[in-house]
């Protein structure tokens, strides 16, 4: 992996990483309206975490990287989050291509989806950060740009408002639910502008 990949991974996984932990007190926030009110802080304790061990995950080729990161979030980040982002991360990390082009990055992060689908039992629809992510794959599948794509997620994310919790503890809510937007799309709707904002236009 050449000394400007291994830049750019570091790059990407600090600003993901300092992007949740700075917005610890607003998903608290948002978690407390429907949901245990703890997914700000264990988000920020596996992202702390990651910047923890940031020398070593960046210095790995991108694909093994994505990997260590998730396994951290498994093992650091409580609830369901845990292993849905790291479900997510390492299944990225498994697809991607070590110098990804746009088609490679578009097949790993669908597949990358699939498996979050997978393991959470859920799909798009159900008030949870696949709300952001399909809408995300969709946008990048069809050719948008760096700022139609960051867009796409912020407009997912106010959509799930108006959404009825279908899984996890907000599901108790039922039509209660309707009306807040769901930590974990607005936790996912961070980690993309994140990417874009260091990806630019190039994204």
């Amino acid at each position: 992996m050449t000394e400007a990949g291994n830049t750019r991974t570091r790059r990407l996984i600090e600003a993901v990483a300092a992007t949740i932990i700075e917005h610890t007190g607003e998903l608290t926030e948002l978690d407390s309206a429907i949901g245990d009110g703890d997914h700000g802080q264990n988000m920020k304790r596996g992202m702390t975490a990651i910047l923890d061990d940031l020398d070593a995950i960046a210095a790995k080729p991108l694909p093994e990287a994505l990997k260590a990161a998730g396994t951290q979030l498994v093992m650091k980040v409580g609830g369901a989050s845990g292993p849905l982002y790291g479900t997510l991360f390492m299944a990225l990390g498994k697809e991607i291509a070590p110098d990804p082009t746009r088609d490679d990055l578009t097949h790993a992060f669908a597949a990358a989806i699939e498996a979050v689908k997978v393991r959470g039992k859920s799909d798009a629809g159900q008030k949870t950060m696949l709300d952001v992510l399909v809408p995300v794959c969709e946008a990048l599948r069809n050719g948008g740009s760096a700022r139609e794509i960051d867009e796409a997620a912020e407009k997912a994310r106010d959509a799930t408002r108006d959404m009825q919790a279908q899984k996890g503890r907000a599901s108790f809510l039922r039509e209660r639910s309707i009306g807040h937007i769901d930590p974990g799309a607005r936790s996912s709707q961070l980690m993309i502008a994140a990417v874009i904002d260091v990806l630019g236009e190039g994204a």
